[in-house]
């Protein structure tokens, strides 16, 4: 497991997306773990989706449309896709909206500040 964690990412990485279904391995006698290429491949693609802000859930409903490639899976791919970027466009909003609350707050704050006296020298 040595090249390809060197070259993906770390053990435990590899170990929970094959808890989550999202990858497999043979093992050797020693129980060691070993991946084809094809299977570096779907890890290089797994850490995409993650990066693109997917959960293992979403993510095991969009590999159907790479491991049997179909126009109902392509579909069904883009739609779950679309779904996911949807939410995290309603969760950028809010994260705008508790932003612009905040900004609100500190200007009445440094409101105040400026009617405060000046501490006194000592």
């Amino acid at each position: 497991m040595g090249a390809i964690t060197t070259r993906l990412g770390g053990v435990r990485s590899l170990r929970y997306y094959e808890e989550q279904g999202l990858l497999s391995s043979s093992r050797s006698a020693g129980g060691q773990r070993h991946y084809t290429e094809g299977e570096v491949e779907r890890v290089a693609f797994i850490q995409a989706l993650y990066a693109a802000g997917l959960s293992s859930r979403t993510i095991a409903e969009l590999l159907p449309c790479v491991d049997t490639p179909s126009e109902d899976h392509s579909d069904a791919a883009l739609e779950r896709m679309a779904k996911e970027r949807d939410r995290l466009s309603d969760h950028i909003a809010d994260l705008v909206r508790t932003r612009d609350a905040l900004d609100a707050l500190m200007t009445a704050a440094r409101k105040h500040r400026e009617t405060l006296q000046p501490a006194a020298a000592e």
